[in-house]
């Protein structure tokens, strides 16, 4: 006797068995898509060299140039002008902390 839900041999079919068939894509290729665009979703937001591609590492001075250029500490003795202006480089989290308020 096997009822609505049931496969034969008495197990219960889930959710998600029932669901792969009709997405069309399998367990594996849908982590892979996931990872793929977690991953480009951080690209997205991070800054990089405009001259070796090199991501920044936090505390770094990048310089920025005008257009828009941002260049790192050790890219910046071969260019021949003055950057606009230089930043720190800070953590992702920054300004994300516990603050105390005075009572």
């Amino acid at each position: 006797m096997s009822g609505a839900g049931q496969e034969a041999g008495g197990r219960r079919r889930t959710e998600a068995s029932m669901l792969r068939p009709l997405l069309g894509i399998s367990e594996p290729d849908l982590e892979r898509q996931l990872l793929r665009n977690s991953v480009v979703r951080l690209a997205a937001g991070r800054a990089y060299c405009s001259d070796c591609g090199r991501t920044p590492l936090v505390g770094e001075r990048v310089h920025l140039f005008a257009g828009g250029e941002v260049v790192c500490e050790l890219c910046r003795p071969h260019r021949s002008g003055a950057p606009e202006r230089s930043e720190t480089v800070h953590h992702s989290e920054r300004g994300h902390t516990v603050k105390r308020r005075a009572a």
